[in-house]
């Protein structure tokens, strides 16, 4: 298996930082999970080969959370759709990922 390294959040939008916010687990994951589904919208389901994770990254300051698209190279199907989401990666949240998001710091809000 080989993987694409896809970040943590849109190119263009603040996201959960290491070393500064004191919740930066939880909202990390959850930003990466609202980019899983994100990236899932825009470019489909995967394809047989083909799986989403979201990597921990060790760190001097911790361990910091990205999105890996991890691939089977000699299915040119799975390598495709990798490479699909590696180039259209994207700016900004879409609507749905605002509202899961939003849905996720509720959550975290009423938990105890």
């Amino acid at each position: 298996m080989d993987h694409f390294d896809l970040g943590s959040a849109p190119s263009d939008q603040r996201c959960a930082q290491l070393g500064a916010d004191r919740d930066y687990p939880e909202r990390a994951r959850c930003e990466c999970r609202a980019l899983i589904n994100q990236f899932k919208r825009v470019c489909g389901e995967p394809p047989p080969g083909v799986f989403f994770r979201i990597m921990a990254n060790p760190h001097d300051f911790g361990t910091y959370y990205t999105v890996a698209v991890h691939f089977d190279p000699k299915d040119a199907d799975a390598v495709a759709y990798a490479q699909r989401c590696d180039e259209t990666a994207p700016s900004h949240w879409d609507e749905a990922a605002r509202l899961e998001l939003a849905s996720g710091r509720q959550r975290e809000r009423v938990s105890p």
